[in-house]
């Protein structure tokens, strides 16, 4: 249990990282923002890269799983941070796809 645990805070920190460094960039392409905050972003991106690389299981694996956990995360994040309530299409559409990376990824395997 402790290893999914662990697991799963690798994944919401990527998504982190992703979502946050994503956002930085889209902030000055779109919205005008300081060159500096595009460069932030891009860095925090490359964190993604790195923090992702410490999941036990391999590559396609870990990206497909991690594809949930996005999802979930993105929808928060319009949420909480541009004010986009989710509807329960989202809601539904989250729940398949964390369902969808929980099964990926902590399925029991014979190999």
């Amino acid at each position: 249990m402790l290893a999914i645990f662990k697991s799963i805070s690798i994944f919401i920190l990527a998504g982190l990282c992703e979502i946050g460094g994503g956002y930085l960039v889209w902030l000055t392409l779109r919205e005008e923002k300081p060159w500096w905050v595009g460069v932030l972003g891009g860095i925090i991106l490359i964190g993604y890269g790195v923090v992702a690389t410490w999941q036990p299981a391999n590559f396609g694996r870990v990206y497909a799983a991690y594809g949930g956990i996005f999802i979930v995360m993105a929808i928060i994040w319009g949420w909480k941070v541009d004010g986009v309530v989710p509807d329960r299409y989202d809601l539904i559409g989250g729940t398949i796809a964390l369902i969808g990376m929980l099964i990926i990824m902590y399925a029991p395997r014979n190999s």
